[in-house]
């Protein structure tokens, strides 16, 4: 049989496949990698149609990659991302080192809004090439499928601006991308606070052809689980599917509300409560847990990964990568925190990258696994087995990355001890997805 592309060898191979195609992976399941030792996994027209022991693999293939000594994953799903947006803020840093809390920055006139007066200024061009180089770098690091939200424009044009941004990286970057609207992210300067609500509101229908997804930032000093019902509850009739940033600073039982509306998923979650983890195990809403968020704001409250896990929650990991919180594209670091702070074993943190993730925005279809049928999204990774994943942190750990078929990264060995050579293989301008989308 003939094949595009043939992997061999490989010392693991990953498969994370969940036992029920249609639902995510929870309590013991969430470790089970599906592992094939001496891997092989082939591809054509951009779909996986092989993947199993190399001893079975009867392929004529155009390239064929020996993965000795490497493992082989399905490439990372960043399920929550703020990744269009204009400027930094580095100097934010300093006031974290003083001690001042996220809230209390915002206060100040820091924090999201400082970011929403850069990203008005911006157009649309600016905010394209700003958003390429932060999504190159989550190609080179692993990430094949990312969410991305809006927020950082609060009003209905610059939202609209943002999600556009989003739409043109879609068409021009090998990645894929999932748009959510979070107009509720904050209450903008210079209007009261039940004037933005009416905005949001007025702005759903219109911003609909530009986003799959809705979201509100519920937290106290922000919108209130009124505030969020009101708005998820108007998305949903409009055919949002839904999301919540949930119960991140404050315990405001946000999570029985995306149990009460069937949100997607609930995500951060440090200050969930027990009957917030029923809710969300009743109605099947997934956990997205940010470890890179209270790391890199060197706070000591970490979601409750054990306990969730334990009463049955699906959860899934991402990066939140945004200029304030956690500026950071590194999965391979997102599952490293995972297993150190949130104490998950590497498969549970692995699979939380991957497939549930993936379940989590609504792609678990299509990407998450290494599935006959599948869109061939793989990574190798230049280790031997898969708990050298967290074990070496903080490093790039890929060798190539895979999207729709098309090797679209390669980290190329020199001779040389001291420097190895990088290249993106596949034109940023050419997207292997673009006749699939």
């Amino acid at each position: 049989m003939n094949a595009d592309i043939l992997i061999t060898n490989a010392s693991e191979l990953l498969t994370c496949k969940a036992s029920n195609f249609n639902k995510p992976k929870f309590g013991k399941e969430l470790s089970d990698l599906g592992i094939i030792k001496d891997g092989a996994i082939a591809t054509k027209d951009g779909k996986i149609i092989f993947a199993g022991k190399s001893s079975e693999a009867d392929f004529n293939a155009k390239n064929i990659i020996n993965a000795k000594d490497r493992v082989v994953m399905p490439g990372f799903v960043d399920c929550h991302t703020h990744a269009v947006f204009a400027g930094s803020r580095e100097d934010e840093f300093l006031k974290k080192q003083q001690g001042i809390a996220f809230l209390d920055i915002l206060k100040q006139g820091g924090g999201i809004l400082s970011t929403v007066e850069k990203t008005r200024c911006a157009s649309k061009e600016e905010l394209f090439q700003a958003s390429k180089k932060h999504l190159k770098r989550m190609i080179e690091y692993g990430t094949t499928t990312i969410e991305i939200k809006s927020g950082y424009g609060l009003n209905f044009e610059d939202e609209k601006k943002i999600l556009e941004v989003a739409s043109n990286l879609q068409e021009k970057l090998p990645i894929d991308i999932v748009r959510t609207y979070l107009g509720a992210h904050t209450v903008p300067k210079n209007i009261k606070r039940e004037d933005y609500i009416k905005e949001v509101l007025s702005s759903l229908e219109r911003i609909k052809p530009y986003s799959e997804f809705c979201d509100v930032f519920c937290e106290k000093g922000v919108f209130s689980v009124e505030e969020t019902r009101e708005i998820l509850i108007h998305a949903k009739k409009l055919g949002f599917k839904l999301k919540l940033h949930s119960e991140q600073n404050n315990l405001l039982h946000s999570a029985e509300l995306a149990g009460e509306l069937n949100a997607t998923s609930a995500d951060h979650l440090e200050y969930i409560s027990p009957r917030g983890i029923e809710a969300l195990v009743k109605n099947g809403v997934i956990g997205v847990l940010l470890p890179g968020v209270p790391f890199y704001l060197m706070e000591e409250k970490y979601a409750p990964a054990r306990e969730l896990i334990n009463k049955g929650v699906a959860i899934a990991i991402a990066s939140d990568f945004n200029p304030g919180s956690c500026p950071s594209f590194n999965m391979q670091l997102m599952i490293s925190l995972a297993c150190l702070k949130m104490n998950l074993l590497p498969g549970e943190a692995i699979n939380a990258s991957t497939i549930n993730a993936a379940f989590a925005i609504d792609r678990a279809h299509d990407v998450g696994s290494l599935e006959t049928g599948k869109k061939a999204d793989i990574i190798i990774l230049d280790i031997e087995n898969h708990n050298q994943l967290p074990y070496y942190f903080g490093i790039n750990l890929v060798e190539k990355v895979i999207k729709s078929g098309k090797v679209i990264f390669s980290k190329e060995k020199t001779h040389s001890y001291k420097y190895a050579s990088q290249r993106l293989v596949c034109p940023l301008a050419e997207n292997p997805n673009q006749n699939n989308t």
